[in-house]
């Protein structure tokens, strides 16, 4: 990949995404279509179908009729196997076309994206292409005149709803499993990042997916969304996004057919630093690398900083002078450190965030303003804000920017109580030399994945899911697959 490259994929113009539903492009039923904004420079990019009712119905009766059929159900796990390993090699022969599309619609830098976003969904396709033969029903340890088994069953129908921050690599956690264990489903991906997710639901088709078993709707949350939460015909649905949202989806289970219902919905990650530190340069680079790329625009963005008092002041000024040499700028470029904000609505909430840190007594240190604003686009400087209370809005809300709040504290134990003092329990981290230490610290703070001297970077082989209202769950690893079966007991008398 060089800059050239890029550069010619830019120039591209983009055509309209219409539904997959059936192996077949439809528009909306009614002719609606909703515009698609670049956060690189606020230009209309292109256009999708804005999905109705109907839409989504329709999809979800062909996902339904494709696995009642069980034309992918039904098939040999070697024979879904090499469907999956196909589909994930069309995604990395694709893969920087797919990495440019996202970008202009999301935003995301490059350099993070080609890894992130097709590189990481090739490899998650491909491991759970990898696991689908791998996965054993088990004998029951019974009387010698009965036989107990244990089926592994597919679920049925799943709906996935993607958020809009890594749409590939989310939508490959979810995909991956619920294909590989033979479901059919309807994806729903996020209304400001639909394109790439859109483009890799087709090459799943090149690979050989049977129509119907993966259908794609695009529209708004509020009307395909909220159809397909009701849906009488969904078995299983997966959600990553905001805690709203979430609620309501629970909600709409309750109101239908009481379907499973895993969400993943973001956290107030705290990381963590002793005095003790290994290596506080290191500490501080990765620290600002933690919540800045993508603008902040993770899920596991270490959104709170934690620094024992005596090292507090020379640390920040080394996060401080980490953020400074980070380029914020043109996501296409590949010397840019941070990219766009995902939208104009969320850029001015993050500047909101940020005005009522300032009220409540936090001091913005570093940035903290709209930048570049001339070129169209949605920018903003990272923030460092310090002296950051443990009730104030800033570690107890969510902001999904860049924007950092930095505590003190005096002893482990506070360390612990700040670390714990938010609803959420996603992701965190702990820079410690005393192994006793960081080993109380990963037992004590509630959180469902604990970084020790790093933060970041967990592979696929280890599960990610949250606790408290960070959600329920696991995306990644073999443990992912447990959310697309069903365990059906067959007992035999002998």
């Amino acid at each position: 990949m060089d800059q050239s490259q890029i550069d010619a994929l830019r120039t591209q113009p983009v055509l309209p995404f219409n539904h997959l539903i059936n192996g077949r492009h439809v528009g909306a039923s009614d002719g609606a279509r909703m515009e698609v904004l670049s956060p690189i420079d606020g230009r209309v990019l292109t256009s999708v179908a804005k999905g109705t009712v109907a839409d989504m119905e329709t999809a979800i009766a062909s996902a339904r009729e494709a696995f009642e059929d069980r034309r992918w159900a039904g098939q040999p796990p070697a024979a879904r196997k090499n469907v999956l390993m196909k589909w994930a090699q069309l995604i990395e022969e694709n893969a920087l076309e797919l990495a440019v599309l996202g970008v202009r619609d999301n935003g995301t830098e490059i350099g993070m994206a080609i890894k992130a976003e097709p590189g990481s969904a090739a490899a998650t396709i491909r491991y759970y292409a990898e696991a689908l033969d791998k996965i054993y029903g088990e004998i029951a340890s019974t009387p010698t005149d009965v036989l107990g088994l244990i089926h592994k069953e597919p679920v049925g129908v799943v709906g996935a709803i993607t958020p809009w921050n890594f749409p590939l690599m989310i939508g490959a956690w979810k995909l991956g499993p619920a294909l590989a264990m033979g479901n059919s489903v309807v994806l729903k991906p996020a209304e400001t990042a639909s394109l790439s997710l859109m483009r890799m639901a087709e090459l799943a088709l090149e690979a050989g997916l049977p129509p119907g078993v993966l259908n794609a709707v695009t529209g708004e949350g509020a009307v395909v969304g909220e159809t397909m939460g009701l849906s009488m015909d969904v078995d299983v649905l997966v959600f990553t996004g905001s805690g709203g949202t979430g609620r309501r989806l629970m909600e709409y289970s309750a109101r239908s057919n009481m379907k499973r219902v895993y969400l993943e919905l973001g956290g107030k990650s705290p990381n963590i630093v002793f005095a003790d530190a290994p290596n506080l340069l290191e500490a501080a680079n990765v620290a600002a690398a933690g919540i800045f790329r993508n603008s902040g625009q993770f899920c596991v963005a270490g959104s709170r900083l934690l620094v024992e008092a005596t090292i507090h002041d020379e640390f920040v000024a080394e996060v401080v002078k980490a953020t400074s040499a980070m380029r914020v700028g043109d996501p296409l470029r590949l010397d840019t450190h941070i990219g766009a904000v995902n939208s104009e609505t969320q850029l001015l909430a993050n500047i909101g965030f940020v005005e009522t840190a300032i009220a409540e007594g936090g001091q913005v240190v570093y940035g903290g303003e709209r930048m570049l604003q001339e070129t169209g686009g949605y920018y903003m400087t990272p923030t460092i804000v310090t002296d950051v209370k443990a009730d104030a809005t800033l570690t107890q809300k969510e902001v999904f920017g860049p924007v950092l709040g930095v505590t003190s504290f005096e002893t482990e134990d506070e360390a612990v109580r700040l670390a714990n003092a938010t609803v959420y329990g996603l992701a965190g981290g702990v820079w410690t030399s005393n192994l006793s230490r960081a080993h109380r610290m990963v037992r004590n703070v509630r959180t469902g994945v604990m970084h020790v001297n790093t933060y970041g970077g967990a592979d696929g082989t280890v599960p990610l899911g949250g606790v408290g209202q960070s959600g329920n769950g696991s995306d990644k690893s073999l443990h992912a697959i447990e959310k697309y079966i069903n365990l059906k007991t067959a007992w035999i008398k002998l």
